[in-house]
């Protein structure tokens, strides 16, 4: 947990003005009971995550395997003001977003670790978490490669005439892609009932984000009039106020939005890749972890409500470090997948030559 300060009895620092923390709460009408929560979440999503990096350090878990350390607040902020019955579709950093939409930390860890218990039984891994029960419609590893299909679940949305939205978070790379720009000409025209979330942690991999577009990420949408804008991903509270009023927007008919989620991860791109001292200084890795960090924000927050001190943040950390150590136990005692599995859930079935996709048996 990032370094802690001095604290009074009642949880608010010595020396800080009073009512800061209040003042914050209340401006993004969001309660007490909330925050707290989102704390919970977040301090969740960071041991988790702490947990499936040392999995890896020590062979328990192989492949690609992409952490969200530094961006919880996004994870959080955007998904929990969704109902249960709405979507959500993303990249392939996707385990703490997997969680936030109500899958078991247990089984999202088996599934990092190949083990059956994992939503997609084993067989996805970290980049291909699934759980359609949740409407968590997967990670999907090609480079917006889910954005269109985003765009598909907003169009099944209306053409049943529901009343529900999907969230389509993507890396900013994603908005090079041209399927980007297919999906939301079509969401504008149809008048979709899609939120598109770029995490702009400002790197695609191991390139600067300005070293590969002359446009901001938030001026991507505006040739498809399609409203933008802009939020700190790093406050989860700013981050929940804004999603929660985008998803009402949307939900009464008001067509797609396109959102820039301001954020940056704390790890390298991915686990076989170097936290900073190539394409990102030491300095700037450090400073933002100092000054950023989306828990440390909120915990000074609360600090400074007076709705937590710092015995109760020890106890909140040491449930969400159970939680994550309970996680790496279940997986490690779930077996892993039969081979035949192999050829369970294959989608397709070919018949006379030709392949369905629509459930018709073969010879049918």
């Amino acid at each position: 947990m990032a370094e802690t300060k001095t604290r009074n009895k009642k949880g608010g620092a010595k020396g800080a003005s009073s009512g800061g923390g209040s003042d914050a709460l209340e401006k993004h009408g969001i309660d007490g009971e909330l925050a707290l929560g989102l704390m919970r979440e977040m301090l969740l999503y960071r041991r988790f995550e702490e947990k499936a990096e040392e999995a890896y350090a020590i062979g328990k878990i192989g492949g690609f395997c992409h952490l969200h350390i530094g961006q919880e607040a996004g994870a959080a902020g955007c998904i929990k003001p969704l109902r249960d019955d709405d979507y959500v579709i993303t990249a392939y950093r996707e385990h703490t977003q997997a969680i936030a939409k109500g899958i078991d930390p247990n089984s999202v860890m088996a599934e990092l670790y190949g083990r059956v218990g994992g939503p997609s039984r084993g067989k996805g891994g970290s980049m291909h978490i699934y759980g359609a029960d949740v409407r968590f419609m997967g990670g999907h590893g090609i480079v917006g490669g889910q954005v269109p299909l985003g765009a598909g679940i907003a169009w099944k949305i209306k053409y049943k005439k529901e009343d529900n939205v999907v969230v389509c978070f993507m890396g900013d790379a994603a908005v090079n892609q041209g399927g980007l720009h297919e999906a939301l000409n079509m969401a504008a025209i149809w008048k979709l009932p899609a939120i598109f979330v770029v995490e702009n942690n400002e790197y695609g991999m191991g390139t600067a984000f300005k070293r590969v577009s002359a446009t901001e990420v938030s001026e991507r949408a505006i040739s498809y009039g399609i409203p933008s804008s802009s939020v700190n991903g790093q406050d989860v509270l700013e981050t929940y106020a804004h999603f929660r009023d985008l998803a009402a927007e949307v939900r009464n008919g008001g067509g797609p939005r396109f959102v820039d989620l301001q954020t940056y991860r704390f790890r390298g791109h991915s686990m076989s890749d170097p936290v900073s001292g190539t394409y990102r200084p030491t300095e700037e890795v450090e400073e933002r972890k100092q000054k950023h960090d989306p828990i440390t924000l909120l915990r000074e927050i609360l600090f400074d409500a007076g709705l937590l001190d710092q015995d109760g943040l020890e106890e909140m950390d040491q449930e969400a470090r159970r939680i994550a150590a309970e996680a790496a136990d279940y997986a490690d005692e779930s077996p892993v997948p039969d081979p035949e599995e192999l050829y369970h859930h294959v989608w397709a079935q070919e018949n006379h030559g030709r392949l369905f996709f629509d459930g018709r048996e073969r010879g049918s």
